[in-house]
This record gives C-alpha cells, sequence and structure tokens, in this order.
C-alpha cells in the first residue's frame, strides 16, 4: 500500500489566492480515481526553502492525501505535471510513501 501527498500552494507566485473551486475539481478527481481522500486544509502548513544564500521564500499550503494499491508512477508524473501547470508552478510537491495498514 502506497500513501500519496500532495501539497498544493494555497497562492500564486503573485500573492493572489487560487479559487476554491480548483482544490474542489482535485479533491473530485482523486476520490472518483482513487475512492476517498484526506484533505488537511484548516491550518495552512507554512513551507520555507532558500532560493539563494540571501533570499528564503515561503509558502502556505494545503495537503491532500490518498492510499492506493499499486502505485502507478506514470500516472502520478502525468498528473504533477497537469497541477503544476493549473497552479502556476514551477515545482510541485508529490510524495509517495510505501506504507503497511495495522
Amino acid at each position: 500500500m502506497y500513501l500519496v501527498q500532495i501539497l498544493l500552494p494555497l497562492y500564486d507566485n503573485d500573492g493572489q489566492p487560487f479559487p476554491q473551486n480548483e482544490y474542489e475539481q482535485v479533491r473530485d478527481e482523486l476520490t472518483e480515481m482513487f475512492g476517498g481522500i484526506t484533505t488537511y486544509v484548516r491550518s495552512p502548513a507554512k513551507g520555507l526553502w532558500k532560493e539563494s544564500s540571501t533570499l528564503t521564500v515561503h509558502d502556505d499550503i494545503v495537503t491532500y492525501e490518498v492510499m492506493t494499491e499499486p502505485f502507478n508512477r506514470e500516472w502520478w508524473l502525468t498528473y504533477r505535471e497537469e497541477l503544476a501547470v493549473r497552479f502556476r508552478q514551477e515545482v510541485l510537491i508529490i510524495r509517495v510513501s510505501e506504507m503497511q495498514l495495522i
């Protein structure tokens, strides 16, 4: 079993919030594809990273999670590219972990 986490930004690079329907569309797509989803949207997470030695960038994100068996890497790579375009990101993070249910 695999846990897939998608980190979606709340704002574009100009600080404009993305419309709520963008998140609803992702939720609906993943629910349809995987039969369920967990969303962490109440308290946005804060992401920080160094663009250079003098510039630190931050982002407010929400996390969407799905569990899947098997893991289709090609599908996820394509979906990540689609989401990066929709959310106007140079890099959109999707991470996957192998897991066991107990």
